[in-house]
C-alpha cells in the first residue's frame, strides 16, 4: 500500500491510463471499462479497475506538472508493478500546423523543468516513447475512421501553466514541438529509470497561436478517441 495511492496489493492492473484530471479518470471508467470499481480517492486523485475487451485495466489521476504526475507513476511502478502506463492528456498547439481536436502522439519530449537538469547532474536526457507502444498506436489510428488530424512528433513538457515568456518555446517550435503540456518529460524518464513502457497520447484543448479553446467540461469527457487509441495500443500483445 502506497503513501498516496494507498491501494491494496493485486488491485491495479498491469496496464493503466494515466490522465491528469481525476474526474476525467472517473469519466473513462464510467464509459470505456467493464465492472470498474474505485480504488483510491486519496487527496481525490481517483482511480479505478475494470476491463476492457477481457484486458484488465485500470485508470489512475496523476495531477497537474511533472512533481505531480512523478509521485504516482512511481508510486504505480515501484508499488504495484505496473508495466504499462499511457498518458491521456490534453495540450496547447504552438503551431499552425495542428488543430484544435487533433491528437498527438509524442514520440519524445523536451522540458524547461530542473527534474532532469538535477537528476542527470545538468547533462542533457532525452525521454522518449516506448516505441512498441509508438508503433501500436499509429497502428491503432491507421484502423479508425478519425474526424481529427493525427500527429506523431515532440510534445514540451513545461513547469509554467501561465507562461511570462512564451516568446522562449520559438526554438522548440523551429525544431519541431508541436504542443505544450506539463507531465509526459518526466514520465518518459522514469518509465526508462524502472524499465517499463510509457506513451503520452494528447488532444489539442487550446490553441497558442490561433486562441481557441475548449470548456473544462469538454477536456473532462469529448476525448473519446484518444482514449480508443490508449487502449488499443496497451493491450495489443
Amino acid at each position: 500500500m502506497s503513501t498516496h495511492i494507498a491501494a491494496a496489493s493485486g488491485q491495479i492492473a498491469p496496464i493503466v491510463l494515466f490522465p491528469g484530471d481525476p474526474l476525467r479518470a472517473k469519466w473513462i471508467a464510467e464509459n470505456f471499462l467493464e465492472g470498474a470499481e474505485l480504488y483510491s480517492e486519496v487527496r481525490g486523485m481517483l482511480g479505478f479497475t475494470g476491463s476492457w475487451q477481457g484486458h484488465r485495466v485500470s485508470v489512475q489521476g496523476s495531477g497537474m506538472g511533472q512533481p505531480s504526475m512523478s509521485i504516482y507513476a512511481n508510486e504505480l511502478f515501484r508499488e504495484y508493478d505496473v508495466q504499462t502506463l499511457v498518458r491521456v492528456g490534453s495540450c496547447g498547439a504552438l503551431t499552425e500546423k495542428v488543430g484544435m481536436r487533433d491528437i498527438i502522439i509524442a514520440n519524445g519530449a523536451c522540458t524547461d523543468s530542473g527534474i532532469n537538469r538535477i537528476r542527470f547532474h545538468g547533462q542533457d536526457y532525452a525521454p522518449v516513447a516506448d516505441f512498441g507502444l509508438l508503433r501500436r498506436a499509429v497502428e491503432a489510428t491507421e484502423r479508425m475512421h478519425l474526424e481529427h488530424a493525427v500527429h506523431v512528433g515532440l510534445l514540451f513538457s513545461g513547469d509554467q501553466f501561465y507562461n511570462t515568456r512564451p516568446e522562449l518555446t520559438e526554438p522548440l517550435v523551429q525544431h519541431g514541438a508541436l504542443a505544450v503540456e506539463m507531465e509526459t518529460s518526466a514520465l518518459y524518464t522514469l518509465a526508462a529509470f524502472y524499465g517499463r513502457r510509457a506513451l503520452s497520447i494528447c488532444t489539442v484543448s487550446d490553441h497558442l497561436v490561433t486562441h481557441e479553446e475548449t470548456t473544462a467540461l469538454e477536456r473532462e469527457q469529448s476525448f473519446g478517441d484518444m482514449i480508443r487509441i490508449a487502449l488499443e495500443a496497451a493491450t495489443a500483445v
